[in-house]
């Protein structure tokens, strides 16, 4: 299968929104697979739309779901009159906050797993509403400007609760077996596991444990998916958190190491400094500099 697949930058670019017009882009999108899921949603024309081994027409209004490690293809008789816009996202990346919702990602691979709908009608939702999630979603992340992620993602988490509170409508329930699923990882929701663990000092031995794979065979698969090793990974995300620590507060730099998972101050000074071209005290003089000015 790995010769259908459509790579992707996972780790830097979690959320893709766009629009497709075939008169003026690749057509057809002939059948292939990714770790991202995809919603697309038909703006103008028809298109056959291809999932596993079924097949959807899709017209006007209508929505479809691809999921992770699906095969899937668009075809159309008439490309010029089709246009749609879609959204592909890493759904490890997404998370409720509230205590009684399990993990998107545990919420979906059940719907899949009971064959919930992945099509949806125009006359399922309001057309207009739904529309209008893709356009500012896509706005948002064409513009880039402050916040864009914040604005994508909240109306990525509203499209995708309408599609919950369907499904519920449709016998779907919230059940032990989903949030059991919360509890478990593989190397495709891995980096959530990293994310959560960062402070403690992990090692890749440990998380290639919690995959249930051998070091070499999990080191491999790693770089494989993520296009860099799993030691690269932890250390880009530890000084991810420390810039954002110098920047929004004022802890002392024994603290930031502590709480980014380094095994000393030295350490990470080090590390920063390598990464930067500045120590991190250089680095958060700078940065006030430049806001004092403004």
């Amino acid at each position: 299968m790995h010769y259908l697949f459509e790579s992707a930058d996972i780790l830097n670019t979690p959320i893709e929104c766009f629009y497709y017009d075939p008169s003026e882009q690749p057509f057809p999108i002939k059948m292939h697979w990714h770790y991202f899921m995809e919603i697309i949603y038909i703006l103008e024309g028809t298109a056959e739309m291809r999932s596993d081994d079924k097949t959807y027409l899709l017209s006007k209004g209508d929505m479809i779901i691809f999921y992770p490690e699906t095969v899937h293809g668009i075809f159309s008789d008439n490309d010029s009159k089709l246009k749609y816009a879609g959204m592909k996202f890493d759904i490890n990346t997404l998370t409720m906050t509230s205590s009684y919702i399990p993990k998107l990602r545990s919420i979906f691979k059940s719907a899949n797993k009971r064959g919930m709908d992945i099509v949806f009608r125009s006359e399922t939702f309001n057309s207009k509403d739904i529309e209008q999630i893709f356009t500012t979603c896509i706005d948002e992340m064409q513009q880039g400007r402050y916040g864009s992620d914040i604005i994508a993602r909240a109306r990525i988490y509203e499209l995708l609760t309408r599609l919950l509170r369907y499904w519920q409508s449709q016998g779907f329930s919230v059940d032990n077996e989903v949030f059991a699923e919360d509890s478990h990882y593989d190397i495709y929701n891995i980096t959530e596991y990293i994310d959560m663990t960062l402070s403690d000092g992990i090692s890749v031995s440990n998380i290639a444990r919690v995959c249930g794979m051998s070091y070499s065979y999990f080191a491999k698969r790693f770089l494989a998916i993520y296009g860099k090793s799993c030691k690269e990974y932890i250390e880009q995300m530890r000084l991810y958190r420390v810039e954002e620590l110098l920047l929004y507060t004022g802890f002392d730099l024994n603290y930031i190491a502590q709480e980014t998972g380094y095994s000393d101050c030295s350490h990470m000074i080090k590390s920063f400094k390598k990464s930067k071209g500045l120590t991190p005290k250089q680095f958060r003089l700078k940065k006030a500099a430049i806001k004092s000015t403004k």
